[in-house]
């Protein structure tokens, strides 16, 4: 930023506020000096804050950094760190999960430090980076998510005669280092930046204790990865809004010449009617109207000469809608292809980037998409006929590969008779009756959740009868009972069944979720961090917490150091001890404690 203020008294969410207000008025400034932010001690706080809820937080990468023990001398090493240039990211610790096809999906876990340090700097470049991003870009951006990008396509979508499937090649696992860290320099001209970015991408990864280079992709696990991506895919919207401007053409549509002559028939024998008084005519010259406007129906009413092209894009996942031909489409895909290639280095998939007409369904985001067309015609009222659901966007549930196929890979239902049937779950008969219905729950929840927008949604219906009816088959088998005994059991007296548990408040009951009310709200949004808190203050509540230096639990101000003590989640306290009983209390995964504290609290004193 060319103009010289004293920002040294100014907390750094209000600097970063300021870079988004200065990239927002301006897109085309040049950031000159941004690395200075990252030697600031209260971003550092932020940072933390946005971490440290995170169950990774407490999951250890190839030392034992975690967020526990996190302190202001831990803050200020790491910056001097970065001041005289000795801070290097170590390689991530790479880890297996099962995917849902029984394959293994590679995990890389960061240090704790490493996870800090990209926080910061994903804060600052997305200050700079989130005013210019385009309106098409929905993935992990603040207040965006996939159900924005579905909603984009329903109101944008209606009327698109194709669609165009995007699908690059590994995109994240290919993305040019060079590449990136060129186009970071086009917005970013501080040379420390990026050579802190570059030693990021290169830190590498240890897989059964030897070290593995990375030569493309972003960070495995990196805070910062999800943010490197939309500034380097943000060139292809920016390709797509050029060429959306170079296609469109506007609605010029003029009546077509056999709508109108129908048209022209039944407005003459209207005027007939009004003067006619035999009896026979008029019956004559009814069902000649009628004959005449329901063959008017079948036509369409104007042609259409326009063109247009609606792009919407969800991390590496994009739709194109064509209104056009499909040689148009065929055009458009293969610029695409050319594009990616040449300036950002990446594969376009022939064989996944489909070409679909829009009376077929294309696979968007887990969502089925297509244009609903209906010849069926209906009164519209005083007379007239009209067309229903011409040319709307519908998003429905994939029943059959995605409902289907959650159920059998979680081995709740099997076929027979030709038919879903509910079955035990094995794997669960281990846990407390609660424990299984929270499983269940959160996994119908979660379903429902995400398909909540769905036009189709009553048909989920039925997969919330199967999971009930397999949650039940558990509870039976976990008890050698049957599943009518279950019923009789946990009955409410209401019609309806639940499980009772103790709080410390009293009896409470937890009842099956209804999948009616699992439904999110059309504009639901990623639980992304913003770069600027809404309310910007002059210290965080955490920031103050650290910062007193008094010990939270022993009341001690006189310790040379002072530390934060992180729990994975609360319901890992037992209150055994006073100090958790302490944390309980103040319903905090966190606690500020002196050295002495903290150690007794490593060694079982506390």
């Amino acid at each position: 930023m060319g103009q010289t203020v004293n920002n040294s008294m100014k907390p750094t969410a209000a600097i970063l506020e300021n870079i988004r207000q200065v990239s927002k008025a301006n897109k085309e400034v040049k950031f000159t000096r941004l690395f200075r932010y990252m030697l600031r001690p209260d971003i550092y706080y932020i940072a933390y804050e946005h971490l440290y809820a995170n169950n990774g937080a407490a999951t250890k990468g190839v030392n034992n950094d975690t967020a526990d023990g996190f302190s202001e001398k831990k803050v200020m090493a790491i910056i001097q760190s970065l001041k005289d240039g000795t801070y290097t990211p170590s390689p991530v610790r790479r880890t297996y999960i099962p995917k849902r096809n029984g394959k293994l999906r590679p995990l890389g876990i960061p240090t704790f430090t490493d996870k800090l340090v990209q926080e910061v700097l994903r804060m600052i470049l997305e200050a700079v980076y989130e005013p210019i991003f385009l309106p098409s870009s929905h993935g992990f951006r603040p207040n965006r998510s996939c159900h924005t990008a579905l909603k984009d396509i329903k109101h944008g979508y209606p009327g698109v005669r194709w669609f165009v499937e995007g699908d690059i090649k590994g995109f994240f696992d290919h993305i040019d280092h060079g590449q990136l860290t060129a186009l970071v320099y086009e917005k970013v001209k501080d040379a420390r930046i990026i050579q802190l970015l570059h030693k990021m991408l290169k830190a590498g990864y240890m897989e059964d204790w030897k070290y593995n280079r990375t030569l493309s992709g972003t960070p495995q696990g990196g805070i910062i990865s999800p943010l490197l991506a939309n500034i380097y895919l943000h060139e292809l919207d920016k390709f797509m809004a050029d060429m959306k401007a170079g296609f469109d053409k506007p609605k010029d549509r003029v009546f077509t010449p056999e709508y109108m002559h129908y048209a022209g028939r039944v407005h003459h024998i209207s005027k007939l009617l009004k003067k006619e008084t035999d009896p026979s005519r008029i019956a004559a010259l009814r069902k000649e109207q009628k004959e005449k406007r329901a063959q008017m129906m079948k036509l369409p009413v104007k042609s259409q000469t326009d063109k247009r092209i609606n792009y919407v894009r969800y991390a590496d996942d994009f739709l194109v809608g064509v209104v056009g031909s499909k040689e148009d489409c065929e055009n458009i895909k293969a610029k695409i292809k050319v594009f990616l290639f040449e300036r950002l280095k990446l594969e376009l998939s022939d064989e996944k980037t489909l070409i679909t007409h829009s009376a077929e369904y294309a696979r968007f985001l887990g969502y089925d998409v297509r244009i609903r067309r209906n010849g069926q015609i209906k009164n519209g009222g005083q007379g007239y006929s009209q067309r229903t659901l011409s040319n709307k966007v519908e998003l429905n549930v994939p029943l059959t590969d995605k409902i289907e196929k959650y159920l059998f890979n979680r081995k709740a239902v099997m076929w027979a008779d030709g038919a879903l049937r509910p079955v035990h779950r094995g794997a669960l008969v281990t846990m407390t009756d609660l424990e299984i219905l929270m499983v269940y729950n959160a996994e119908l929840r979660g379903i429902c959740n995400y398909y909540g927008i769905a036009s189709n949604y009553g048909k989920l219906g039925y997969f919330a009868y199967l999971m009930e009816y397999s949650c039940l088959m558990t509870l039976a088998s976990k008890h050698k009972s049957s599943v009518s005994k279950m019923l009789k059991q946990f009955k409410d007296g209401k019609g309806g069944w639940c499980i009772p548990y103790e709080t410390h408040k009293g009896k409470k009951y937890m009842y099956f979720a209804k999948y009616q009310e699992c439904k999110a709200p059309m504009d639901a949004k990623d639980a992304i961090p913003h770069a600027v808190p809404e309310t910007i203050k002059s210290h965080s509540s955490f920031e103050s917490r650290l910062l007193a230096k008094q010990c939270e639990f022993c009341g001690s101000t006189d310790s040379k150091r002072y530390e934060v003590h992180h729990v994975h989640k609360l319901k890992d306290l037992k209150g055994k001890s006073m100090l958790e009983q302490v944390m309980l209390a103040r319903r905090r995964k966190t606690i500020v404690l002196c050295e002495k504290c903290h150690h007794n609290l490593h060694n079982g004193k506390a």
